[in-house]
């Protein structure tokens, strides 16, 4: 009876085994992941595997982003003499002083009348006036009384000055005119985003950095929060070039001069990575210091299992930018700006920790830690055992 009774478990058991491969598992093997890559029915988003190199290493770190110092090489000269200019949308503020009879003055015209009955008093020497606000138009023309229309676009307040002068000079007695800006739209920036006081900010001769202008918008709205998690895009002349504001901080190279027109936008992006798969820990990590290399990010995890994980197939998932594809050789759609790459790190080889150090980590990077070939084997014999230890130990008891 006994003896059947271990037939009967031994048949399971053989009954069992051929159901291995079926049983679950935390994700596909290095196996699996080679056969996907090929298969167009499994690989719809066309990914390719990329080993983790010295080569892959220096094509990383020299494909760098758009730099704020490249905007500011490629800016026109006339824009970086002066942030003292009037353009259209500006408000201004026009004085005109004059000698004798006054084209301006409200009395001119009773005291001419005055003078030429010979009853008057002798006019005032000279007269100031200030006309009402003058807004330049879309044209980037003004309209002044007696002097007519007057293109002031990209002219400073001194030369505004001038060619109000010009043409009173015939109607009026050594006319002087000062200009001032009351509102200045064409000299300004847009600040917004996660800063404190989205606003337009008024550039100064002084010639305002972007520093400056993040400051004076009041700086960060969530001083708690790292400033590697800020990133600072800043658009010019259709041109658009992003980084985190600590960069910015730490290169003085970047924090560059503002120009009339700039937009800068100040965002809150905690950045994070996910592991997957034969790891210590399945998890989605935030991380705040500018740099976080691969090695950091799996030892954060817990590493590869011991248990479970196969060490040489450590998977690292990214939409990569296209032009760093095309350097290291993959075919990638000449209208694409990313595509998907996976990474793979073998750290079976002592020289590939080194790597490990300097392969940066970027913000949604996904880390899948392969399990080993032979981890449903020991699943298996855990199952088998599981089911029949309890037979062994009543037939032990029987005896």
């Amino acid at each position: 009876m006994q003896r059947r009774g271990h037939l009967i478990a031994m048949g399971g058991a053989l009954l069992l085994l051929g159901g291995c491969s079926s049983l679950p598992a935390s994700g596909p093997t290095e196996y699996q992941f080679n056969r996907a890559q090929h298969d167009p029915r499994q690989n719809t988003v066309g990914y390719g595997i990329v080993q983790v190199s010295p080569e892959l290493i220096s094509v990383l770190d020299n494909e760098a982003p758009p730099r704020f110092s490249s905007l500011d090489a490629d800016a026109p000269i006339v824009h970086q003499a002066h942030n003292d200019t009037v353009g259209p949308g500006d408000v201004l503020q026009v004085s005109i002083y004059e000698i004798g009879s006054a084209l301006f003055s409200p009395s001119s015209a009773a005291m001419a009348a005055a003078s030429a009955s010979g009853t008057g008093t002798t006019p005032s020497p000279s007269t100031a006036s200030s006309l009402p606000p003058v807004s330049v138009d879309g044209n980037g023309t003004i309209e002044i009384p007696f002097a007519g229309q007057i293109q002031v676009t990209g002219l400073t307040t001194s030369q505004v000055a001038e060619a109000i002068t010009d043409r009173l000079r015939q109607k009026s007695q050594a006319p002087q005119v000062v200009v001032r800006i009351l509102s200045d739209i064409a000299n300004s920036v847009m600040v917004y985003g996660n800063v404190r006081q989205p606003s337009r900010i008024t550039l100064t001769p002084n010639r305002e950095r972007i520093l400056d202008v993040i400051a004076l918008a009041g700086g960060e709205n969530h001083a708690e929060q790292a400033d590697a998690d800020y990133v600072v895009r800043l658009t010019r002349n259709a041109h658009i070039a992003e980084m985190p504001l600590q960069v910015i901080e730490n290169d003085p190279v970047q924090n560059i001069v503002m120009q009339p027109g700039d937009r800068i936008q100040v965002t809150l992006q905690p950045r994070s990575y996910t592991v997957f798969g034969a790891s210590g820990q399945v998890t989605q990590t935030q991380f705040h210091t500018p740099v976080l290399t691969m090695a950091q990010a799996i030892s954060r995890a817990g590493g590869p299992l011991d248990a479970r994980a196969d060490p040489n197939a450590v998977y690292l998932f990214r939409f990569e930018n296209a032009s760093v594809l095309r350097r290291i050789g993959m075919v990638v759609d000449q209208n694409a700006k990313t595509a998907p790459v996976v990474y793979q790190l073998d750290m079976m080889n002592p020289s590939n920790y080194f790597l490990a150090q300097k392969f940066r980590m970027q913000d949604r990077d996904l880390i899948y830690i392969a399990n080993s070939s032979s981890n449903k084997f020991y699943k298996f014999f855990g199952l088998i055992s599981t089911i029949i230890a309890p037979g062994i130990t009543a037939a032990w008891i029987a005896k």
